[in-house]
């Protein structure tokens, strides 16, 4: 069973081909309102980045991981997704809005090191569960084998230091 009220098929077909159709860019203009208000817990975040294409800020709702005293996200959406594109395209720096904007440079994470981000991704954002075809309690050997198709980037304040 997915997220109420849409079950896990159509949740992936409001992002087909990585790309978010009129229902799921409404909900992500909400969310993205509502996680930068900061009136949920900190994992929930807004991603403020320049568009590489307008110039412009781009704002999308994102839920964060904690791992060994960092903070990571993840594109449940792939390789192909506007904000990985964007933040690539912008050297990694990028706001995180969380009740106020902070500042930070997304480092992205190597390959190899992916596997226990995404675990512990898919554990605390259920959101990401329908996208990413792995179970939480997986092996992380499981994680592993799909970690190429997911980037994970570390937050990072703007000078290289780990946020607080």
């Amino acid at each position: 069973m997915g997220g109420w009220p849409f079950s896990n098929e159509e949740l992936r077909a409001m992002y087909a081909g990585g790309r978010a159709d009129v229902t799921a860019r409404r909900f992500a203009r909400f969310w993205a309102a509502v996680h930068g208000s900061g009136v949920f817990p900190r994992r929930w975040v807004t991603l403020e980045v320049v568009g590489r294409r307008t110039g412009r800020p781009t704002r999308f709702p994102l839920g964060m991981a904690d791992w060994r005293g960092a903070w990571y996200v993840v594109s449940m959406l792939g390789e192909d997704c506007n904000w990985v594109r964007n933040v690539r395209a912008a050297g990694g720096f990028a706001v995180i809005r969380h009740g106020r904007a902070r500042q930070c440079r997304l480092v992205e994470v190597p390959v190899a090191e992916r596997a226990p981000i995404l675990r512990r991704y898919v554990a605390k954002v259920p959101g990401a569960r329908p996208h990413i075809p792995v179970d939480p309690h997986a092996p992380l050997a499981a994680f592993a084998a799909i970690a190429d198709r997911y980037p994970a980037f570390r937050v990072e304040d703007r000078d290289g230091a780990a946020p607080t």
